[in-house]
């Protein structure tokens, strides 16, 4: 089976999208399918295009995996505006450049933001194949969510083509029971939504590392001999990851360092209060390629998943949260809803109430100072993940799915066991 998949992301950017994709994608080709991605030149999230690429069509081979590069209206991961016509001038290219793909059995095209699914819509109706709708994010909700843009007539129309999305796709794919609810009471048919979460490749999580390069990094950041609390990803307006230098400067143990990882739209405001504040037990460190980020990761006693507090936030589960989990790293996570279930559940972490640096600071301190509270999450996320999130088994899962669509049954997938 051959499979097309539109995504506005993929490596080398390092962002959820990118590394969900590719992996499933990776594992697609290793068990003998064909995947062929229209995507972006890699641009995520500043809005400039990388070293070694263009802003122009190109096509190239990522291990068995076909790409197509399609030139686009470049835009930082901020605001609205000018990020709106971003996605449409992608939605546009990939439409045009996309009868440089062979023609698939499914087209699959996966949010945040539609238009990557229109895009995907059009393309599955010109090359006369099924269309799989993958839901990553609810789109425009949450743009509305962070305060990007106000709800207005725009915002309406985007929300009658997103019904006009989950109606008109022979298949939805959701990350979350939440997301499955809301594009149900949204158009589309129960039994064509299936729940595939999102999980952890093992494999990374358990290679080894090079000791020299550990030892590097953990030298040139000052992380010898502390207790490292990190927040690693997208530096956005949804994530509010500033609450870590918040509680830097509440936090009263000189031997605990707070540690921001990445890059985004709030990083420039991070990084001048950073600056102002000039604070010893706070690092603020560039974005990192995803077979370095591991090695952070090493250094990382415990690992902050963090959103800002609004009702949306409360259907999403942060895939980051499936890494740390994966390699050990108890988690302090400030985020309501089903990923807090999700992490009660585990027993992989502790929960505290998003956007309080006093229950961040308290959260961290508990792990410090009680080596058993430590031990016992530390060890409860690699079975969980291996038992629900495997990615391997996730990518089995949706290929199978896809086969069905292609195939045009009715599609019965081996339902996922609870969170």
């Amino acid at each position: 089976m051959r499979v097309l998949f539109l995504s506005a992301n993929f490596p080398p950017e390092v962002n959820a999208p990118a590394t969900r994709l590719f992996e499933h994608a990776r594992r697609w080709v290793a068990d003998g399918g064909e995947v062929e991605v229209i995507t972006d030149p890699p641009n995520y999230p500043e809005g400039e295009v990388y070293d070694g690429y263009e802003n122009r069509y190109c096509k190239e081979k990522i291990g068995q995996i076909e790409v197509h590069r399609v030139p686009m209206y470049l835009a930082e991961n901020k605001g609205g505006g000018k990020r709106i016509l971003s996605y449409l001038s992608f939605m546009a290219s990939a439409v045009w450049f996309s009868r440089k793909a062979t023609r698939p059995d499914v087209v699959v095209a996966t949010s945040p933001q539609f238009f990557t699914a229109v895009a995907g819509y059009v393309v599955s109706r010109l090359k006369r194949t099924p269309f799989v709708l993958e839901i990553r994010d609810l789109w425009p909700e949450s743009i509305v969510a962070v305060g990007a843009m106000r709800r207005n007539a725009l915002i309406r129309l985007f929300e009658r083509v997103e019904r006009f999305l989950y109606r008109t796709a022979d298949h939805v794919v959701v990350v979350t029971r939440a997301f499955e609810r809301h594009v149900v009471a949204n158009g589309a048919r129960p039994e064509n939504v299936t729940v595939l979460m999102n999980g952890a490749d093992l494999g990374i999580a358990e290679a080894d590392l090079d000791p020299g390069l550990l030892a590097a990094i953990r030298a040139e950041h000052g992380f010898e001999g502390k207790f490292v609390a990190a927040y690693a990803g997208t530096l956005g307006m949804a994530h509010r990851a500033d609450v870590l230098l918040d509680a830097a400067q509440r936090c009263p143990d000189p031997d605990v360092l707070w540690v921001v990882i990445g890059t985004g739209a709030e990083r420039a405001a991070l990084e001048a209060r950073a600056a102002q504040l000039n604070l010893p037990n706070f690092r603020l460190i560039d974005k990192q390629p995803k077979d370095r980020i591991r090695y952070f990761h090493a250094c990382t006693d415990v690992a902050v998943v963090h959103l800002r507090d609004t009702p949306l936030f409360r259907t999403v589960i942060p895939s980051k949260l499936f890494e740390a989990m994966a390699g050990g790293i108890p988690l302090v996570h400030g985020v309501r809803g089903e990923s807090a279930a999700l992490v009660e559940a585990s027993g992989a972490g502790l929960v505290v109430e998003p956007e309080d640096p006093d229950a961040l600071v308290a959260a961290v301190r508990r792990l410090k100072d009680d080596a058993d509270l430590y031990r016992r999450l530390s060890e409860a996320g690699p079975p969980y993940v291996r038992a629900h999130h495997d990615r391997q088994v996730l990518a089995r899962r949706y290929w199978a799915l896809l086969e069905r669509v292609a195939a045009r049954e009715p599609a019965a997938p081996e339902p996922l066991p609870a969170a």
